[in-house]
């Protein structure tokens, strides 16, 4: 993309809507009738007004994520311009792309996660469902000065609501289509006068929409449960401190996908093959295979945050401790009614597979702060984490008599006589040091340096019992059981801005900075199946991720605060950005690095308050991906990476009106246009642009009391895959839901 149709898509953004943003409460003024509410944030590490802190970031307040039924992470992405999700496969398992770097199956995000100030340490911990949030913000370009290692493109900041001093809560139902239910609540109040307390839940449960007409049952079905507790304690007017617990526990589907050259029959599912069929446009909404694939995800999180405030500044420190079981199965490729026992018209069976997640994290950061009202702001801190990862994945024969899924150890059962066995355990030990430094060089110009030196030991243990088995006796053995493999990855992330206000209404910045994902080992042995099944290049060792970005960026206030615009241009160098790459025949996943892309891009972002009733917004975020190096398949070079949508669009509405003296109506839609997408380094094939509409209507009590409200989801039925993988492997994405929703506050 050249600069003038970079420049041309900004235009079109503006011209698309009047205003853009996520605003929400309405405030009057006696000059001007009606004004946008001022917005803070904490992006670095202190409270600034949105429209002052020097980078581009979106912010969502607590009456924005009610507005727009914010229940779940998908939905505050696809009102974010710059930043898509695609779900697939099972619960925790997330492809985040954002100004062109992507997440990838196995891998870590491109952004960090903050949680009421707690770094999330795992991405299967992200996906959790959403509720009683008081705000989010997303920040775009590299944070890792700030945030840490896998901030290389940005961070998410959500901070759920804190206990309050008066008993409060609301309760919260609704139903929806695939037989969906589900409820939520909260309340809050004191102990005492220094201690207080916020208990929140979330259940929801669904049949699912999409179906085996093999099995004759959805295969998107879904239960989960969701407990969040916090304590607050203030003994004193500068000490503080909150103790948090969240648990969840999730039952749902995994692994719904569908093999495009397998072409199933439409009564029995037995496949014939056509494996010229490779099309990213080729959606199937039902499945054939023999199995049902099954997802069961068990999240404990517990920390402790302490603040003490003085004169000279603050002292911060954050515990936290996770842990994450999670144990999958489903049908093996190609996802067919055939079986280790009854074939199609080509010699391929469905085997089963299985895989197993059991980690174990505990981090610890502490951070000294300097007050916010002096011309020279400092900061420092330090963070440990450790990490004990257990992963082990296997492949069965089925013999169309179910399945057990398998954990920790090899075993092999009559049901479904065990294939092979991979499994490591993986402890890591992770410590960065970090600093910050803002001097205003005169009242209206700012000078700020950052930096975070990062230091990540990975120590991977295979499995004695890796290798291939035939009735449940280990035959030959993958890759090398028993070893120990060690690797350190390190880098010091430095980042530098400048922000000018020329006047109350007008900012200019600039940045530059670098950031850094770590390495990682990929299963022992992978390598090798891969090399046997055609795919060279592939290591047992990823290395490290590294980005390098400018950007500039302005943010403009008009129309009396009526309206602001902000926008920014920025560009990015990734070295050794990971990609995935999938091998059907022998179930193998594994990373590789793609050594040189380089992305350019531009956001533009409006808010406007259109009248005291009407806010309209819209978004614009364009990016220009380029392969420059690719050792794995050179032929790539000059292509688009993978996961990276050339642009994205959000344009919406939101009406809040006083019918009565006690009765109101609100009205909200939301359109997000996804521009067209590769999937893998070659450009195989291209999903075309998708455009998805969300509509919400209700009825309200003016004060806040309670409301109902009617909405939907895709509510045109934008039929589309969330991800393909090379091979022709398609994962649908959700088609059109309808909910209706009360809610009652108290």
């Amino acid at each position: 993309m050249s600069f003038k149709n970079l420049t041309s898509h900004l235009a079109i953004a503006a011209f698309l809507a009047s205003g853009a943003g996520h605003v929400s409460a309405q405030q009057t003024d006696s000059e001007n009738g009606f004004v946008m509410d001022e917005i803070i944030v904490t992006a670095r590490g202190r409270a600034e007004t949105l429209q002052s802190a020097p980078l581009s970031v979106s912010v969502l307040t607590k009456q924005t994520i009610e507005d727009a039924r914010i229940n779940q992470v998908d939905d505050f992405i696809g009102l974010t311009p710059g930043i898509t999700i695609s779900n697939a496969q099972d619960a925790g398992t997330n492809f985040i792309t954002i100004r062109g770097l992507s997440q990838t199956r196995n891998g870590e995000p491109p952004v960090a996660v903050v949680v009421d100030g707690v770094l999330q340490v795992n991405s299967r911990s992200f996906d959790q469902m959403l509720f009683d949030v008081e705000n989010i913000q997303v920040l775009r370009g590299p944070q890792g000065a700030r945030y840490g290692r896998n901030a290389t493109g940005g961070a998410i900041i959500i901070n759920t609501v804190s206990p309050a001093k008066e008993f409060e809560g609301y309760v919260k139902g609704g139903l929806a289509s695939g037989n969906e239910y589900n409820l939520q609540g909260s309340i809050s109040g004191p102990i005492s006068d220094t201690l207080s307390y916020r208990l929140s839940g979330s259940y929801i449960n669904r049949d699912g929409v999409f179906n085996n007409y093999v099995l004759d049952e959805k295969v998107d079905y879904l239960e989960d449960v969701t407990v969040r507790g916090h304590l607050r304690w203030e003994p004193t007017d500068n000490f503080s401190a909150d103790a948090r617990v969240n648990i969840v526990r999730t039952h749902a589907g995994a692994l719904n996908y569908t093999y495009q050259p397998a072409v199933s029959d439409p009564v029995t599912g037995l496949p014939s093959f056509d494996f010229t069929i490779a099309d990213a446009d080729l959606v199937e909404r039902d499945f054939s295979a023999n199995n049902l694939g099954v997802d069961d995800r068990d999240l404990d999180q517990f920390s402790l945050r302490l603040n003490y405030e003085a004169d000279w500044g603050s002292i911060s420190s954050v515990t936290s401790y996770d842990k994450i079981t999670q144990s999958t199965g489903s049908d093996q490729f190609p996802y067919t009614a055939a079986s280790s026992i009854t074939f199609g018209d080509f010699p391929f069976y469905d085997g089963i597979q299985s895989q197993f997640f059991d980690i174990e994290a505990f981090s610890q950061e502490l951070r000294v702060t300097s007050p916010d009202d002096q011309r020279f702001r400092w900061m420092f801190g330090t963070y440990l984490l450790l990490t004990d990862r257990f992963v082990s994945s296997a492949t069965m024969l089925d013999l169309e008599e179910g399945y057990v899924r398998l954990r920790s150890e090899p075993t092999s059962s009559d049901i479904s006589p065990l294939s092979s066995f991979i499994a490591d355990d993986n402890d890591n030990t992770a410590y960065a040091f970090f600093f910050a430094f803002d001097y205003d060089i005169a009242e209206n110009l700012e000078f700020s340096v950052a930096g975070r030196y990062d230091r990540d030991k990975r120590k991977q243990t295979v499995s004695a019992a890796q290798g291939n088995y035939t009735d449940g006796v280990l035959v030959s053995p993958i890759g090398a059981p028993g070893a120990v493999n060690k690797a350190t990855f390190s880098k010091f992330q430095p980042k530098v801005s400048l922000r000018y206000l020329a006047t109350d209404d007008l900012s200019f910045y600039a940045s530059w900075g670098q950031g850094f994902r770590s390495g990682q080992f990929n299963q022992n042995g992978v390598g090798v199946l891969a090399a046997g099944a055609g795919v060279a290049g592939v290591s047992d060792l990823l290395n490290r991720e590294i980005t390098e970005t400018s950007e500039i960026g302005f943010k403009a206030q008009m129309l009396d605060n009526r309206l602001s615009l902000n926008g920014a241009i920025y560009n990015t160098d990734i070295t050794n950005a990971p990609y995935f790459v999938f091998i059907g025949a022998v179930s193998a996943q594994v990373l590789v690095p793609i050594e040189d892309i380089n992305i350019k891009g531009g956001e533009l972002e409006l808010t406007a308050r259109a009248t005291p009733n009407l806010d309209v917004f819209a978004g614009l975020s364009v990016s220009d991906s380029k392969i420059k190096e690719y050792s794995v398949n050179p032929a790539a070079i000059g292509n688009k990476a993978p996961y990276v949508p050339s642009y994205t669009i959000n344009v919406g509405g939101q009406y809040r009106k006083e019918i009565t003296s006690n009765l109101g109506i609100f009205l909200r839609a939301d359109y997000e246009r996804r521009g067209s997408q590769y999937w893998d380094p070659e450009n195989t094939t291209a999903r075309s642009t998708i455009d998805l509409m969300n509509v919400r209507v209700g009825v309200e009590d003016n004060d806040g009391t309670w409301s109902i409200t009617a909405s939907g989801s895709n509510v045109f039925d934008e039929v589309y895959n969330s991800e393909w993988v090379l091979g022709g492997y398609a994962h649908a994405g959700q088609q059109d839901i309808w909910r209706l929703d009360f809610r009652y506050n108290f």
